[in-house]
């Protein structure tokens, strides 16, 4: 039974990763700030801005819930723009990744996941995008200081990758976290094709999200890589072809596009991580 310490298990999404990867045989510990309401794994609390803290639990240093660990996933983080002051946003953030990576270095891990974020590819698109689907070909374009660190985490896991060339560090770009009750709201999308122009419609089903994360720490690959983690489809009835030519006109098209595929491009996902979609609101409303 393999190990996996998970920081940020406690939120939306980590909630759904730790349920989904003792589901499938994983011993889980999770590290974050608070702990669960329903906790289905040990817990700890404690301080990710703060190095020894975050290297006492990878190293496997705190009673009771020793290591060592086989994979790290990290998720914790202020999870938007604009919920706290810029600096302070990134002073929580990039300190956190940096010290939950360090440590990994120090404990030998090499099997790391952490969340980076769609919005690293130019969220929200008041600047429209080079093209759609977008993928993970072109430089990163953030344009908050939540997307810049986001950003830098990459950077960094692409040092570090690039000093121990066994080591694999997976970045997941994940879209709009949903759960099954967010999905009510969704028809009422339709109203108007600017409410969700931000992110080119997408969004990713916490579970699919949690299946991606399993992936990341499954897969075999070496060094960093970046990967683009939205569900299959859009959140619109509308076809894709009318929303592009009403909100982004002069967007070019990078071959067809389906009816209401996704526009998010996970096709690197699948074809590096076997990542296949579960999941669709359409099921649900």
């Amino acid at each position: 039974m393999a190990k996996v310490l998970v920081t940020g298990g406690s939120g939306r999404l980590g909630r759904a990763v730790v349920k989904d990867l003792i589901t499938n045989g994983y011993q889980v510990l999770n590290v974050d700030q608070t702990l669960p309401r329903d906790p289905i794994c040990r817990s700890i609390r404690i301080d990710l801005t703060d190095f020894g803290q975050v290297a006492a639990a990878i190293l496997g240093g705190i009673d009771e819930h020793k290591g060592p660990f086989d994979a790290v996933v990290h998720l914790a983080a202020i999870p938007a723009p604009g919920q706290f002051a810029n600096a302070h946003t990134l002073k929580n953030n990039v300190p956190s990744s940096y010290n939950v990576f360090e440590a990994c270095r120090l404990a030998g891990i090499k099997n790391v996941v952490f969340a980076s974020s769609e919005t690293v590819l130019g969220l929200p698109f008041d600047n429209p995008p080079p093209y759609v689907p977008v993928d993970e070909e072109y430089f990163p374009r953030p344009e908050t200081a939540y997307s810049l660190g986001k950003l830098l985490d990459e950077t960094m896991a692409a040092q570090y990758c690039r000093w121990d060339p066994e080591l694999k560090m997976v970045g997941l770009r994940f879209s709009n976290v949903m759960d099954i009750e967010d999905y009510k709201a969704f028809p009422n999308f339709n109203t108007d094709a600017h409410l969700r122009k931000w992110n080119l419609w997408g969004y990713i089903d916490a579970r699919d999200g949690a299946q991606a994360v399993r992936r990341g720490i499954e897969a075999e690959f070496k060094g960093f890589e970046p990967f683009i983690i939205a569900n299959a489809d859009t959140v619109m009835s509308r076809s894709n072809v009318s929303l592009m030519a009403e909100v982004f006109p002069n967007v070019p098209h990078k071959g067809n596009l389906s009816p209401n595929g996704t526009l998010l491009s996970i096709d690197k996902a699948k074809r590096m991580l076997d990542y296949n979609p579960q999941y669709s609101w359409r099921n649900h409303v």
